[in-house]
């Protein structure tokens, strides 16, 4: 397996990148110690994010989209406190949630040491469902420096469909073939390697909490599987 040719690295951010079971869970926590409700706040984190993905996956394969991933969330955390007890919650509470949290999400911290490294010989790109603004607010809270933002809320189709992988490489002006998918999730990735591109694993085995990833192992297709970011920089950097 030659990874000669490869010049990007086009990077999930969601779950990948950003910690969002954390977020999600004590956000949710808060809400309900202040209204004095006891709910299984991690399982619902899990739900809510399980809702907002549906809502996201394959959008604009009919019709362009009406709505992103900060419609999503707030459509998601709507359904997810009416059922729960929390329907009294303020539009201030709930955009608390929607908004604030997710915009200030923390990254895993593998992956800001990484980044800049891997960007000395890759283009560095956010391919993701998040909206442009989540991945801007994000970057600016950890620190990371991408070359491109390429959230599929630009070109307004979706993951897992086949024209978001494809007008990804198009707009870096390379082949699918030139470009490494980089996530811990096997839908993604399946998807990228049917458009053409190469694929990276990266385990996070944390990202739904003690509930554990609905998808821990990886296809036995991909092109690298690694435990963390640091291992992929050793496997990519290294690369003659």
């Amino acid at each position: 397996m030659s990874l000669n040719n490869i010049k990007a690295l086009t990077f999930d951010t969601g779950g990948t990148i950003l910690d969002w079971h954390t977020g999600f869970r004590t956000a949710l926590a808060e809400l309900g110690e202040k209204y004095g409700i006891d709910k299984d706040w991690a399982g619902l984190a899990n739900e809510l994010r399980r809702r907002s993905l549906k809502k996201m996956l394959n959008l604009g394969e009919n019709s362009p989209p009406t709505y992103n991933m900060d419609d999503s969330h707030r459509l998601s955390l709507d359904e997810i406190l009416n059922e729960n007890g929390l329907d009294a919650t303020t539009a201030e509470e709930r955009k608390n949630i929607w908004w604030k949290r997710v915009h200030s999400l923390q990254c895993w911290p593998d992956f800001p040491d990484a980044l800049p490294r891997l960007s000395e010989k890759y283009i560095c790109a956010s391919f993701t469902l998040l909206s442009v603004r989540i991945i801007i607010d994000t970057a600016r809270n950890n620190g990371l420096n991408w070359d491109a933002i390429l959230s599929c809320e630009i070109f307004g189709k979706y993951k897992v469909l086949p024209e978001a992988y494809t007008t990804t490489a198009k707009l870096l002006q390379l082949k699918p073939s030139e470009c490494l998918m980089v996530a811990c999730h096997n839908f993604d990735l399946d998807a990228a390697k049917g458009a053409g591109f190469k694929t990276a694993f990266v385990r996070r085995p944390d990202e739904w909490g003690t509930e554990g990833p609905p998808d821990p192992s990886p296809n036995p297709h991909h092109d690298i599987v690694v435990d963390s970011f640091p291992e992929l920089v050793d496997r990519l950097v290294t690369v003659p």
